[in-house]
C-alpha cells in the first residue's frame, strides 16, 4: 500500500441486504466526479468514494467467501487498485461495475488459492464463517438466535454455489444491480445473467429444503 495513503476505517456492514441505491449516494455522476478528482491525487475525494461504496463490497466479499475475517482486506485491495488505476479509468460504465469487476476478480483470486491449500481443516473454515459468533450468542431471545441461523444458513448455501452463479445471486439480490451491469461485471450476456440466477435459485431452494423443513 502506498505509504502516504490511508484509508477511512472499514468494517463489516450489518448483516440486512443493503441496496445499491443506497451506498451509491447521489449517483453515478457523483463517482465520477469523484474518480476525476482521484485521478490528480485527491485523497479527500478517495475516502469519501470508499465511504460510499464499503458496505456493499465488504457485504459482497463475505457473502461470497463466507468469511467476514477476509471481507475487509479484501476490500481494502480493491479500493487500492482503484486509487492506482484511476487515471486511467474512464466512465464508459457505471463506477460501481468497474469497482465489483475488481471486486470479483479479487474474491475469485482468492477462492482459486484456497482451493489449494487441502490442508485448511473444515472445522477451522466454519469458525472462520462466524459459526462462533452463534454460540456466543446463544443467550439472545430465541427470535434473533433463529434469524441470526437462518442468516448462516442461507449464507452457507450461497457460498456454495458455483463462481459464477453466486456473483450473480450476490449482485442482484443483495445489491440490487440490474441485469445489464451484472453481464458486465461477469462479462456475459444479460441472457446468461438470467440463467445464472434462475440456476441458483434453483440450487438454494435445494440446499436449504431440509433447514426450511425443520
Amino acid at each position: 500500500m502506498d505509504a502516504a495513503l490511508t484509508f477511512p476505517p472499514i468494517h463489516m456492514p450489518s448483516p440486512r441486504p443493503i441496496p445499491a441505491t443506497e451506498t451509491a449516494g447521489g449517483g453515478d455522476d457523483e463517482d465520477v466526479a469523484l474518480m476525476a478528482r482521484i485521478a490528480e491525487g485527491d485523497e479527500r475525494a478517495f475516502r469519501e468514494l470508499v465511504e460510499r461504496h464499503q458496505n456493499a463490497v465488504v457485504g459482497t466479499v463475505a457473502r461470497m467467501l463466507n468469511d467476514p475475517t477476509e471481507a475487509e482486506d479484501i476490500a481494502q485491495l480493491a479500493f487500492l487498485r482503484v486509487w492506482k488505476h484511476a487515471k486511467r479509468w474512464r466512465p464508459d460504465a457505471k463506477f460501481t461495475t468497474y469497482l465489483f469487476t475488481i471486486t470479483r476478480n479479487l474474491v475469485f483470486n482468492e477462492s482459486r488459492r484456497r482451493s489449494r491449500r487441502k490442508e485448511v481443516s473444515t472445522d477451522e473454515r466454519e469458525e472462520d464463517s462466524g459459526f462462533q459468533m452463534a454460540a456466543e450468542t446463544r443467550h439472545e431471545p430465541q427470535e434473533e438466535t433463529m434469524k441470526l441461523e437462518m442468516h448462516q444458513q442461507i449464507d452457507r448455501a450461497i457460498a456454495s454455489l458455483p463462481e459464477a452463479q453466486r456473483t450473480a445471486v450476490i449482485l442482484y439480490s443483495y445489491e440490487s444491480l440490474p441485469y445489464e451491469e451484472i453481464a458486465k461485471v461477469l462479462d456475459t450476456s444479460v441472457s446468461s445473467v438470467k440463467s445464472l440466477l434462475f440456476r441458483a435459485r434453483t440450487n438454494l431452494r435445494e440446499k436449504l429444503a431440509s433447514y426450511l423443513a425443520e
